[in-house]
């Protein structure tokens, strides 16, 4: 009788030990498919897209910068981000290509919604610059007056 109970002790203090290992090897498990392993998919698939990116493919960049490629050369894009801007790039640079449907709001869809304190120059740039001269030579023409 005393060995089986010598025996059943055993098994319960084995018991108890194998519990912690198993428990973190099980949250490192776990740690792994819902960290690490998503992570890994999203970079190949980043990675993916950056290899296939072609000329004439709207991106959107790291920094946020939305511009369409007009040449792939090895591991450099060139980027044109306004009309008649081109900038290099290294294709790691490209967060991400846009789909022809998603395209983003430009700067003429943005301009009829904010329209309020703003100017249009000549060649089509806004400019909020003559409601800040109005009041600073308002302020400069007080100022000559009190110069004693």
């Amino acid at each position: 009788m005393g060995i089986i109970a010598a025996a059943d002790a055993a098994t319960k203090s084995s018991g108890s030990a194998l519990t912690f290992p198993i428990l973190i090897v099980l949250v490192f498990v776990g740690f792994y498919f819902l960290m690490i392993r998503p992570q890994r998919r999203r970079q190949q698939a980043v990675q993916q897209q950056q290899n296939t990116v072609n000329p004439g493919a709207r991106v959107r960049t790291t920094a946020g910068m939305y511009a369409t490629v007009t040449e792939v050369d090895g591991d450099d894009v060139v980027l044109e981000v306004a009309p008649g801007v081109e900038v290099r790039y290294l294709k790691r640079a490209i967060m991400e290509v846009i789909a022809s449907g998603e395209e983003t709001e430009t700067y003429e869809d943005a301009e009829d919604e904010h329209d309020s304190g703003t100017r249009e120059d000549s060649d089509g740039v806004k400019s909020a610059e003559d409601g800040l001269m109005d009041s600073h030579d308002e302020r400069a023409k007080s100022d000559k007056n009190n110069v004693h």
